[in-house]
């Protein structure tokens, strides 16, 4: 059975725009419910999709963090082009680190940063998870047990430098924490694997701004845009976007013109 792959998003709101950005082997599906909240309380809100994503893990291997963070910054550049001119940026997990890379690198409004792995992840943590995720996506294509056996035997034969590159990135990125200004907000799930949990008030003590802040979530693991206590989350995220200092900007005035 042929998978629709999930696509990028843009709800279109008022002048406040806020990218969102979603996790290693995941997709926009990762953020969407929490783009429709942001967006029905005003915000415009867009998701780009990295290269290889919501399709086979075999896709996945051939790109690599460098591709990922150009659709990532072409995701922050297609909102300015569109005439915002202030930008927050939310992401939950690898998307988390990218946010915190876009906060050390380009003008921001705030910074949320959920379930980032900033501590590095070994190689085989990373490999399991893509294993995992192929496994998953196989039994959904409908292939049977032998079929995807034989699968997964080729997908640990493949090159791994994808792997390589998100580690690399992830160590880049750690160093550059200390250059985000912004004000900034920490999310983290309690039930999260420890490399999560030690992450989170790493990038805390970090981040070079007064204006921070950690929320934990005591029955929530990975993903907590989808988890239990995901209106939470969404409640949080949104107390965090409308206490920021939003000016008119320019799409404001287009709209209005």
């Amino acid at each position: 059975m042929k998978l629709l792959a999930p696509q990028p998003f843009t709800f279109e709101g008022d002048h406040r725009a806020v990218l969102l950005l979603h996790g290693f082997t995941g997709s926009t599906k990762d953020v969407k419910k929490l783009g429709q909240y942001l967006n029905k309380q005003g915000y415009t809100c867009h998701a780009p999709m990295y290269r290889g994503h919501g399709v086979s893990a075999e896709e996945i291997l051939k790109y690599g963090a460098k591709y990922w963070w150009e659709d990532v910054t072409r995701g922050y550049h297609h909102l300015k082009e569109l005439g915002y001119e202030e930008v927050a940026v939310v992401g939950i997990s690898l998307g988390g680190v990218f946010t915190l890379k876009v906060g050390a690198e380009f003008p921001v409004k705030g910074v949320v940063s959920m379930c980032a792995p900033i501590k590095r992840r070994t190689k085989e943590g990373l490999f399991e998870r893509l294993y995992n995720y192929a496994r998953v996506y196989k039994q959904i294509e409908g292939k049977d047990e032998e079929q995807i056996e034989k699968e997964l035997k080729t997908l640990e034969k493949l090159p791994r430098g994808a792997i390589d590159e998100i580690q690399k990135m992830i160590q880049h990125t750690s160093e550059e924490i200390e250059e985000i200004h912004a004000p900034t907000l920490v999310l983290q799930g309690k039930l999260d694997d420890s490399l999560y949990q030690e992450s989170a008030p790493y990038i805390y003590d970090t981040v070079e701004t007064e204006d921070k802040e950690i929320i934990w979530y005591q029955n929530s693991g990975h993903i907590i845009t989808l988890g239990k206590e995901r209106d939470k989350v969404y409640e949080d995220v949104l107390h965090f976007l409308d206490e920021l200092d939003w000016s008119k900007g320019a799409k404001d005035k287009k709209l209005h013109a």
